[in-house]
């Protein structure tokens, strides 16, 4: 069945960086585009960025631009979101999902705090 799997949150203070992972399973990766999103408590799910399925193509959200970067290794079938200048409002429960997709995943925690 499919699978992702993210990884890779954790607790870190303003201004520092993380790298997130979602390990793909249960489909053919390259069928599809893929998008972050995340969940902040209290608020509902927000679309961070998404990625065309050969990588080429990428979008985000004004609040993320210049700070996050999408990226995927189809080999891999891993997908990922480099975060940098990480900020208390990226405090958020991170999830991949396939494009237009509810996630499935369990997600990964990102608290950002000094």
């Amino acid at each position: 069945q499919v699978q992702l799997v993210e990884s890779g949150g954790g607790l870190v203070q303003p201004g520092e960086s993380l790298r997130l992972s979602c390990v793909a399973s249960g489909f053919t990766l390259t069928d599809f585009s893929m998008s972050w999103v995340r969940q902040a408590p209290g608020k509902g799910l927000e679309w961070i960025s998404t990625i065309s399925r050969g990588g080429g193509v990428t979008s985000y959200a004004d609040f993320v631009k210049g700070r996050f970067t999408i990226s995927r290794d189809n080999v891999k079938n891993t997908l990922f979101l480099q975060m940098n200048s990480l900020k208390p409002e990226d405090t958020a429960v991170y999830y991949c999902s396939r494009r237009d997709e509810r996630p499935r995943g369990q997600g990964t925690q990102v608290t950002v705090s000094s």
